[in-house]
Parts: C-alpha cells; sequence; structure tokens
C-alpha cells in the first residue's frame, strides 16, 4: 500500500540527507532491513494516532533546528561524584580523550562503530532484533530510522555483577548538531550492571538503546536529559526480559523544546520484573515533554510499574501514553500505571492515554491519570507555619515528584536527583 504523499515526502526528504554508514556485511544487511522496513512505514506525521499529541515536524526535518549551547556555569555534570567507568560523546561522536579506559573486570564494551565493522561480535545476534520486534502492534518509525543510520554508540555486555556504574556523558558544542545514537546492552544470566546518563547531546538527538536481560540478571537505568535547553530529542528504549531478571529506569528530564521519550518492553520469563519511572519539570510554552510507555507480559508472575509525574507551568505541555499488554497465558500478572501532572498554572496542558489490554483471567492491574493544581490546604498550612508562598510550592512539588524518584534504588542517586530538581526550582522561582 503506498504511503499517503505528506508521509511520503517528508520520508523521503529525510533519507535524502543521510548515508547508510559502513561496516561488515552482515550489519550492512541489517541497516538496509531498517531502511526497507522505514520505507515501508514512512516517518510519521501529527496526523498518526501515538502523535496525535506530539507534532514529529521538527524531529523530521532534513535538517537540523538551532539549539543555543547552553552554559551550566559553575553546576557540576550531573553523577560526577560517582564512582564510574565513563564515557563521553561530544555532539553524537566519541570522545575517547574524555572518556575512561574502557575495560572492567565482568564487562565487556566497545564502540558500535568497532563491533559493526567486525566480522564475529556478539552484537550481530541482538542489533535491530528487539527494535524490530517492538514494532508490533504500534510502529516506531524514529527507531526504525536509528537502526537504519546510528553512526555511533555503545555496546555493552555484562559478564559477572559490575561494581561500578557505566556513565555516558553526552555535550552539547554545535548548535546545529544532529546526532544519531544506538546502544546495545546484553546482562547474561546472573549478571548486573548500571547504566547513567546525562546532557543535552546535539540540537536534535536520535538514541536508541536495546536492552537484553537475561535470566536472573539485572539492569539499572537512570538518565537525566538536558537542563534549560533548546534541545529536540526522540529516544527508544527496548528491552527484553528473562526469568526471574530485573530491570529498572528512571528518567528526568527538565526543559528542552520537544522531548519524545518512547519505551518497548517485553517480558518474556516467569517472574520478570519491570519499573519505568520519570519525573518532569517543564516551564514556556515551548516546552513539549512525551512519554509513550508499551509493556507487554507474556509470562506468569510478572510485575510492571509505571510511574510518571509531569510538572508543568507558564503553557508547557506534557504528555503520558502508557499501555499494559498482558497475553494469554500470563497468569497472575500484577501491573501498575500512574500518571500525574501537576499544573501550576492555568495555561500548562496535561494529556494522558492509559491503556488496558488484558487476555487473562488472573492478573492484578489497574491504571489511574489525574491532573490537578498545588494543594491548597497543604499550601496554607505552610504558610502558616512561616514558610513564603514560593519555598512551600517548591516543597510541595518535591513531594509531589517523590513517589517518581522513589523508584531509584541507589539512595545517594536518588537524592543527588532530588538536589538537582529542587534548584531548578529555585532559578525559576517567579
Amino acid at each position: 500500500m503506498a504511503l499517503p504523499k505528506l508521509k511520503a515526502d517528508a520520508t523521503e526528504a529525510r533519507l535524502a540527507a543521510l548515508t547508510l554508514p559502513e561496516g561488515a556485511a552482515w550489519a550492512t544487511e541489517l541497516r538496509q532491513d531498517a531502511l526497507n522496513r522505514l520505507t515501508a512505514m514512512g516517518l510519521p506525521i501529527k496526523r498518526d494516532e501515538y502523535w496525535r499529541y506530539t507534532n514529529p515536524a521538527s524531529l523530521v526535518a532534513p535538517e537540523a533546528p538551532v539549539a543555543a549551547v547552553f552554559d551550566n556555569g559553575d553546576e557540576a555534570p550531573l553523577f560526577a561524584g560517582a564512582d564510574a567507568l565513563k564515557i563521553v560523546f561530544v555532539d553524537g561522536v566519541f570522545d575517547a580523550a574524555q572518556s575512561s579506559d574502557l575495560s572492567q573486570e565482568g564487562l565487556e564494551i566497545a564502540r558500535l562503530s568497532d563491533a559493526m565493522s567486525a566480522d564475529i561480535h556478539w552484537v550481530k545476534d541482538l542489533y535491530g532484533k528487539l527494535e524490530s520486534a517492538g514494532q508490533t502492534p504500534v510502529e516506531r518509525p524514529f527507531a526504525v530510522l536509528n537502526t537504519a543510520f546510528a553512526t555511533d554508540g555503545i555496546v555493552i555486555r555484562a559478564t559477572g555483577n559490575v561494581s561500578r556504574p557505566v556513565h555516558i556523558q553526552y555535550l552539547h558544542e554545535n548548535e546545529t548538531s544532529d546526532a544519531i545514537l544506538h546502544h546495545v546492552v546484553k546482562v547474561e544470566e546472573g549478571a548486573s550492571v548500571t547504566l547513567l546518563e546525562n546532557g543535552p547531546a546535539a540540537a536534535r538527538f536520535n538514541k536508541v538503546t536495546e536492552v537484553d536481560v537475561a535470566d536472573t540478571g539485572a539492569f539499572h537505568h537512570i538518565r537525566a536529559q538536558g537542563r534549560d535547553h533548546e534541545r529536540r530529542a526522540v529516544t527508544g528504549l527496548f528491552a527484553r526480559l528473562g526469568t526471574e531478571s530485573a530491570f529498572k529506569s528512571f528518567t528526568m528530564t527538565v526543559n528542552g523544546v520537544l522531548t519524545r521519550n518512547e519505551t518497548v518492553i517485553e517480558l518474556t520469563g516467569d517472574d520478570a520484573i519491570a519499573h519505568v519511572a520519570g519525573a518532569c519539570l517543564g516551564d514556556g510554552r515551548d516546552f513539549h515533554h512525551d512519554d509513550t510507555v508499551f509493556i507487554t507480559h507474556d509470562a506468569e508472575r510478572c510485575e510492571s510499574r509505571q510511574v510518571f509525574k509531569k510538572v508543568l507551568r507558564n503553557g508547557a505541555t506534557g504528555v503520558f501514553q502508557g499501555k499494559i499488554l498482558v497475553k494469554q497465558g500470563a497468569q497472575k500478572t500484577d501491573g501498575y500505571q500512574i500518571s500525574q501532572g501537576l499544573l501550576l498554572d492555568d495555561d500548562s496542558n496535561f494529556l494522558a492515554k492509559p491503556e488496558l489490554e488484558i487476555y487473562a483471567d488472573d492478573v492484578a492491574c489497574s491504571h489511574g491519570s489525574t491532573v490537578g493544581a498545588i494543594d491548597e490546604t497543604a499550601l496554607y498550612y505552610l504558610r502558616s507555619r512561616g514558610v513564603s508562598k514560593t519555598e512551600a510550592t517548591d516543597l510541595l512539588t518535591l513531594s509531589f515528584l517523590a513517589e517518581a524518584v522513589a523508584e531509584i534504588e541507589n539512595d545517594d542517586l536518588a537524592a543527588e536527583l532530588t538536589e538537582r530538581l529542587a534548584a531548578w526550582l529555585e532559578r525559576r522561582r517567579a
């Protein structure tokens, strides 16, 4: 079936500005397959069902929009104090000089470009595979584009319990940069690893991360997106979980023009756990933040949690689209989903589309979505005890976000992110 003209023209224009990266024969074949899939489905337009709350035009445009390089001043980078293996990308290009030695016990790590150039590499069995599986039943065209055209990234194979986190830091130095990165993480049976990510990355950023967690493995993920930055970003996080495995991901987002985070998780082994959470702070009419999550239960006694909180002011817009799909035979499923918006004025918007689709009869699944303003009773209580209105509002805002932040298991990292959220609120006081 031919694509609608608007979609076909947009796709053709975007592809004309890109070139398939070179690599080994198997890598070229995988990239060409992705290109064929993208040509068939086309890039998204506003009329598409899963894009009706978010306009993808600036993400589809052939040229990246301009985004000023933001100066963080004296503020230290997030996770700077963590004892971590550091990997640095500057406008989407790996920077070896600023990165750590990529050797660590229990961990195999390499640049994507090196892995895709090797005739034999473990990444051959994973690259693009989880992304491809995640296209059903909902198409995710930007992830397909990424699989075809990603120019850099990191591939990680955890073979044991990795004590030091892997910290990927993204730096933005070119106001017209257009970065496409693809990471692949393989957690072997019984192994565990923590991945930290932070930084503005580029003027326009397309990133896909594929995570395969084997039986009894564990993957922990914390990322912080930008701060007071004009970025436009679309990310895809695709995960597959084995028996008794664990996957936990938390994202903090502050400002930016457009952010679309897509998370697609499939629980394929019994007794697996998947937690996805996010805390978002948005200020201004140019701010638009979209979390789109799809979790599939395809095994027994699995647990999933989706906890998303968005604080919006001065005309900012927040979007949440979350779905739990329980397949036939996935008995004893425990699925929980909550999305809430806190509007600090009458001009901001929170748009939510929570969904449950259940084909098993012995499950405990729930979803809820609310939107509202600051609790006037709580605000009055704090003010009656000498707390100023702005300080009281900030305290209540942090309390609102606390349920999402609580999904972080590492107390030190949770405290650091809470401090950054508090600092953002203080800078933004009217």
